[in-house]
């Protein structure tokens, strides 16, 4: 992983970026994925919530690429799904002969296309558009390179194929780990795959290509050694290439995006307590001066106005939250949920689906969900909104200042009306008027002496028992 200086470098939100010609992506998503033992495909596998390869059409699409493929193999179905509404069009790969042959897969979707051709990795999914622009800049440059390689510097190089180039990033040779001298393998600069390829030659340079090699198969670095123009590298920080083959290193690969996003956040006015115990989605929203306390979820969905607080525990999905207001701790805020300015959701409180108003507060140990609460209502611990009769779901409805008595249940479709108060214990089954009390439950009855008669009865029963 590249040092914190150039992670903190490296986090701006990708631009909208384009390219000097027509541009085509082939994303490579045809490798079996065996290694992640698992029926999805591995290139849907998610980081921050999102499916890996949608990460990186994501980043391509600020480049308006004129066409996309993504070359697959097995899972076709799946990926073809994923991809709707992308733009992209399905390859299919139907025997894996490396990826050499796996680009050959796109040629027909590229048919009549002249540009540019950019070479991606459907399990490499955190490479920006301005590193994608920047290659593409390199191959246009005057000196016309026949492809560019963007090349990283990892801690550990490994056993990464090295890249041996002179001062201006003119490759001199391409070589395996396994090839390479000992003079080779001290070379740090390794070759991530990624490639930026004019159309007019990389299905000529496929064509070139042999598979006389230990696996017999087509490696598509071996465009860079054939005879004539030379190829360029340019360099980019390790995580930005890093790739995803096992659970192990997707889970490497999340907790370096959520490193990036936590910096990215405080840099943006936000006060993360305990920074590393934070997990953001990819479309979180925060405003700033929001303060988020320990051990806080954000899941899709989710945005955060300005002063906010959100307390510790507290899980957050498919909300918005507006300014001022105040979550948690231990509160959960599923899909739907919709708290006003200066709102208070307190602990071990769910809401879904739900409406809080200004001011409004549900502070203790309640679920509120398919329901709006007036601006100012106050929720006593232990409320429940009863909106589910195990077919259908029901509304209810809270009006302003309305004062809600704890343990109370209300049973929807339920409308509390405007300063309303229904009492504590109450299981509210119809309509209550605005500025009403509502009681629902039995007058209370004290019998005098009753609980003592009671003990001593059931003292003298246990002793002639014994």
């Amino acid at each position: 992983m590249a040092e914190s200086g150039s992670i903190i470098a490296s986090i701006e939100v990708p631009i909208t970026v384009t390219s000097p010609r027509p541009l085509a992506v082939i994303i490579l998503a045809a490798g079996q994925g065996t290694r992640m033992k698992s029926a999805m495909h591995k290139v849907l596998h998610p980081i921050a919530g999102r499916p890996m390869l949608l990460h990186l059409l994501a980043n391509v699409a600020a480049l308006h690429p004129e066409r996309q493929v993504v070359v697959v193999g097995a899972g076709r179905d799946q990926v073809e799904k994923a991809v709707e509404g992308t733009g992209a069009v399905i390859a299919v790969q139907d025997a894996q002969l490396g990826t050499g042959h796996a680009v050959a897969q796109a040629h027909d979707a590229l048919a009549g296309f002249a540009g540019d051709v950019l070479i991606l990795y459907g399990d490499v999914p955190l490479v920006r558009a301005e590193t994608m622009k920047a290659m593409i800049d390199r191959l246009n440059r005057g000196d016309e390179p026949r492809a560019v390689v963007l090349g990283f510097r990892p801690d550990d190089a490994a056993a990464y194929g090295r890249i041996i180039a002179d001062g201006q990033g003119i490759i001199e040779k391409m070589v395996e780990y396994k090839d390479a001298s000992e003079a080779e393998r001290a070379v740090t600069l390794c070759n991530s795959g990624l490639m930026a390829v004019r159309s007019t030659d990389l299905f000529i340079l496929l064509d070139q290509i042999g598979n006389d090699n230990a696996a017999g198969e087509y490696y598509l670095p071996d465009i860079i050694m054939l005879p004539g123009a030379p190829s360029a590298v340019i360099e980019t920080d390790a995580w930005e290439v890093a790739g995803v083959n096992s659970r192990v290193e997707q889970a490497q690969v999340e907790a370096q995006w959520q490193a990036r996003r936590r910096i990215e956040a405080m840099r943006d006015g936000v006060t993360l307590i305990a920074p590393d115990t934070v997990f953001f989605s990819h479309d979180t929203v925060l405003g700033r001066d929001v303060i988020v306390e320990p051990h806080v979820v954000f899941a899709q969905e989710v945005t955060i106005a300005d002063d906010v607080v959100i307390h510790a525990f507290s899980h957050l999905e498919g909300a918005r939250v507006e300014r001022g207001a105040q979550i948690g701790p231990y509160a959960r805020l599923r899909p739907g949920a919709q708290i006003g300015a200066k709102a208070k959701v307190g602990n071990f409180v769910e809401i879904k689906k739900a409406t809080l108003g200004e001011g409004a507060k549900v502070n203790h140990l309640s679920y509120i969900g398919d329901a709006s609460i007036g601006a100012a209502a106050n929720i006593g611990a232990g409320v429940i909104t009863c909106n589910y009769d195990g077919f259908f779901k029901y509304r209810t409805d809270i009006g302003a200042g309305a004062f809600i008595g704890s343990n109370s249940a209300l049973v929807a479709p339920a409308s509390i009306g405007e300063g309303a108060i229904v009492a504590a214990g109450s299981v509210v089954t119809k309509p209550v008027a605005a500025d009403a009390l509502c009681l629902v439950r039995p007058d209370q009855v004290d019998k005098p002496g009753w609980a003592k008669r009671f003990r001593e009865r059931m003292k003298t029963r246990k002793a002639n028992k014994a």
